[in-house]
């Protein structure tokens, strides 16, 4: 029961840390690697609000996410759309952004043990014989929720639309009148507020650390690489995957692994399905 309970937690949020990396990568085929950065800058931010502005944690919350939004919208005005279609220097580029924004907050001060943002609600539920708390209940209510307004925005709303045209044929949607460029700049957004809402509600269960966000970082790439890239349904399957993968690792081996299997899954993955589970792109031996 407990692997069952703890599996979807842990489910729910390798979903959460790897959705925004995938909308991005989806609509616009930009590997956004300051993931992780905006993802730990959220956090901070948030907790600079709570801390020292003395702001309610709700609105904290919201202008945090609204920084991060427009923080992961310059990053693309900035820098991306000057190396747009260059995969590499896409990668190395947006890594590079992000290094600076973790080194900067380290530089800063950010350190240690002292930063944390509270729970939601403390407390626990008891789930069978397991007893987890209510901030991990709310993780997965949010995850749920996170995919049904995603698929909402995306299916009944103009701009949703639009972002699924350009993702479906570019060239097609530009003639038609829609803004690559544009749209780059909706997915960069909303992608980055999707990385702070996972912050904002995974955090609470620990401490604020910089090197957090090479760790999200990984897993957000592990999950986009089994699941397929730019594949919203593969990245849920795949964070399944990968969640109970983890827990019984970490039951039967220990919690020190758990990063190995996500690199192992990115490894075999490569070799047997270089596309994913259901990624759209070419199978390596169609490419040779």
């Amino acid at each position: 029961m407990d692997v069952l309970v703890y599996g979807l937690v842990n489910s729910a949020i390798l979903a959460l840390m790897a959705v925004g990396f995938t909308l991005v990568y989806g609509i616009s085929r930009l590997a956004n690697f300051a993931h992780g950065a905006l993802y730990v800058l959220t956090g901070f931010v948030t907790w600079i609000f709570l801390r020292t502005l003395g702001l309610n944690y709700a609105l904290a919350i919201l202008a945090a996410l609204f920084i991060t939004a427009m923080i992961g919208a310059l990053i693309y005005h900035a820098f991306l759309v000057r190396v747009r279609s260059l995969e590499a220097s896409e990668i190395i580029g947006s890594f590079a952004v992000g290094l600076v924004i973790m080194e900067a907050l380290r530089w800063r001060g950010f350190i240690g043990h002292g930063f944390a943002i509270p729970k939601f609600v403390k407390g626990t539920l008891s789930i069978g014989w397991v007893m987890v708390d209510l901030q991990r209940i709310i993780i997965i209510g949010i995850g749920l929720l996170i995919v049904i307004c995603l698929w909402l925005f995306t299916h009944y709303t103009k701009i949703g639309l639009a972002l699924r045209a350009i993702a479906q044929d570019e060239q097609a949607a530009m003639m038609l009148g829609m803004d690559s460029d544009r749209m780059a700049t909706i997915s960069l957004a909303v992608g980055s507020a999707l990385a702070g809402v996972a912050a904002v509600v995974i955090l609470p269960l620990g401490n604020l650390t910089v090197e957090s966000g090479y760790q999200v970082l990984i897993y957000a790439v592990a999950v986009c690489i089994v699941g397929g890239l730019g594949s919203w349904p593969g990245a849920v399957v795949a964070a399944f995957l990968l969640g109970y993968a983890q827990i019984l690792t970490d039951k039967f081996g220990g919690s020190h692994y758990q990063a190995v299997v996500a690199m192992a899954a990115i490894i075999i993955t490569l070799i047997l399905r270089p596309s994913g589970l259901f990624g759209k792109q070419k199978e390596l031996e169609e490419r040779v």
